[in-house]
């Protein structure tokens, strides 16, 4: 995406997204990829939404930085995309800020802009973390069904181990930065990898006696 830090360090050889590096490419050819065809929906709506703005200007200034169409065509696919996403009353909620609505709807909303611009991949960091669990299946069903429907790709990024064995279909597991395991989704608990075994192993059971919870007991080699 383009959003490191400066001080930050890519160890990566090359990135390639669609024959393009993405380690070359120039800021604008990022911007150009960023939000048309690559798009990443944050951990926290509240603090990844524009206060100032409303949602439905946040969504149509997304639109119309990658395609040429008019306010009033903007706003009806703006709308849409706010009824795909499971909004109710869309007209109402276009006109209204982030703070005036619930962290579910504003993860709903921050999806809708995302996917305004028909991404090809999208990455979700965390998207369910700050919602209750109702609402978490809610805003999965939204992203496997844009999935199946659009064939869009999705990089899902989280620690709840049970929700990404249930949902993804591949896993990767990251320690330190660099990959330690690979394995399909429905083989997670089967993971071999001491790292991952500690995670798996750190949650709760029904009928284990688990008190206290295990705690990781991090190795340096994991990092190698």
């Amino acid at each position: 995406m383009g959003v490191t830090p400066p001080q930050a360090e890519v160890t990566a050889k090359t990135l390639a997204f669609d024959g393009i590096d993405l380690l070359a490419a120039s800021p604008r050819e990022r911007r150009a990829l960023r939000g048309k065809r690559i798009a990443m929906i944050l951990q926290d709506p509240k603090y990844s939404l524009d206060p100032v703005m409303s949602i439905g200007r946040q969504i149509v200034e997304t639109l119309r930085t990658h395609e040429k169409v008019s306010k009033a065509e903007a706003r009806e696919r703006a709308l849409a995309m706010l009824e795909a996403v499971q909004i109710r009353d869309p007209a109402r909620v276009f006109d209204l800020h982030p703070h005036e609505v619930s962290g579910g709807m504003g993860q709903r909303a921050m999806i809708a802009m995302m996917l305004i611009a028909g991404p090809e991949m999208m990455i979700a960091d965390e998207p369910t973390s700050a919602l209750d669990v109702t609402v978490q299946l809610d805003v999965l069903g939204i992203l496997d069904r844009l999935v199946s429907e659009r064939g869009m790709g999705l990089i899902f990024i989280s620690h709840d181990l049970r929700l990404v064995s249930s949902f993804c279909d591949r896993v990767i597991v990251m320690y330190a930065g660099k990959v330690v395991e690979q394995l399909k989704a429905s083989e997670l608990g089967r993971a071999q990898h001491p790292y991952t075994r500690g995670l798996l192993n750190c949650m709760p059971k029904i009928g284990a006696d688990r008190h206290p919870l295990p705690v990781l007991d991090r190795k340096p080699e994991w990092a190698a």
